[in-house]
């Protein structure tokens, strides 16, 4: 880990609830560098049945900053919606910067943090969401919709291909449903 004095590192700030935008934009103002990874989350609406999209922070509650603790600690821990600096032993914890970098190549041209692997044909895959969860199943193939996908599903001496939405798969080891 390297600790030159002096040197920009990139730190962990806790803020206000729902304030990672806003200190953000405040630590823009100060020409702080930040990264504020988000996610595309899915919500069914209950009467349309169809998919509505949420931008979600990927750590609710935290931001990463890149500065030099020596010269502007101060103006950061007193920004509007800082509610603290991520410390340790009164010290603030350094994030290395192959962390944001690893997080940062997650991000697609949405700007959004790409949170599942990528499905291969043949992965098991079960339903986790909406009227078909816990059915089972072999993924197929991407459908013209990105955010559809067709999955072989067998069934007593039937075999048929189903197309659901992507956010609602996983692969077999994580099945859950919401």
């Amino acid at each position: 880990m390297n600790k030159e004095v002096g040197a920009s590192r990139w730190y962990v700030i806790y803020t206000r609830p729902k304030e990672e935008d806003r200190v953000d934009q405040n630590l823009a103002v100060l020409q702080v560098e930040t990264f504020s990874p988000k996610i595309k989350q899915t919500h069914l609406n209950e009467f349309s049945g169809k998919a509505v999209y949420f931008r979600r922070p990927m750590f609710p509650r935290y931001i990463f900053a890149r500065f030099e603790a020596d010269n502007v600690l101060h103006k950061i821990v007193y920004t509007r919606g800082v509610q603290k600096l991520v410390s340790f032993n009164n010290l603030p914890v350094t994030v290395d910067d192959e962390i944001i970098d690893l997080i940062r190549s997650r991000v697609g041209e949405d700007g959004f943090v790409k949170l599942n692997d990528d499905l291969q044909p043949g992965d098991e895959v079960t339903v986790n969401k909406g009227s078909m969860c816990g059915i089972t199943g072999i993924f197929d193939r991407a459908t013209n919709d990105k955010n559809r996908v067709m999955i072989l599903w067998g069934a007593i001496n039937y075999q048929a291909s189903v197309i659901v939405d992507r956010d609602s798969v996983r692969r077999l080891t994580s099945s859950y449903c919401n």
